[in-house]
């Protein structure tokens, strides 16, 4: 979804990694998991920490600081796993932790900047201000885009 196609305002699912907030449409996400055990998956990308079996299904699971090239921290109770769904597929997601779900106004979203740190640009659809808060909004089918 891009900025200029929002409608005036829209849900998000705030979570956390490292020390900055993200957030991707609550249309995308299907639940929030507490993690649970990942089956290694051979010769798959490095961010692909495996698969789970979440009631029945078989779900890949993505580790988003992994993804994102940011340093890695051992998982605690505050770890969660959000599947997501995009283009017909779910995939988990990997997080710090999984702060909110917020309304965000389409004028509270501002396009990328040109140098958004260490994640790439194109995994960012925008940045929406928020009292004091900074918040990424995530181009889910980028991030999920296999490299």
């Amino acid at each position: 979804m891009t900025v200029e196609s929002m409608t005036q305002e829209m849900k998000v699912i705030v979570f956390q990694l490292v020390d900055k907030e993200y957030a991707i449409p609550v249309n995308n996400v299907q639940s929030i998991e507490k993690l649970i055990h990942i089956t290694r998956v051979p010769r798959v990308s490095s961010y692909i920490k495996g698969v789970i079996n979440l009631r029945g299904v078989v779900t890949p699971i993505v580790d988003l600081r992994k993804r994102f090239n940011l340093e890695e921290s051992m998982y605690d109770d505050r770890t969660r796993i959000i599947i997501v769904s995009d283009k017909g597929r779910e995939v988990g997601l990997i997080v710090d932790s999984a702060n909110d779900v917020l309304d965000l106004s389409a004028d509270s979203i501002e396009p990328q900047p040109e140098v958004v740190g260490s994640i790439e640009t194109d995994f960012i659809s925008g940045i929406a201000k928020l009292e004091r808060r900074l918040l990424t909004l995530l181009h889910l089918d980028k991030v999920l885009e296999e490299n």
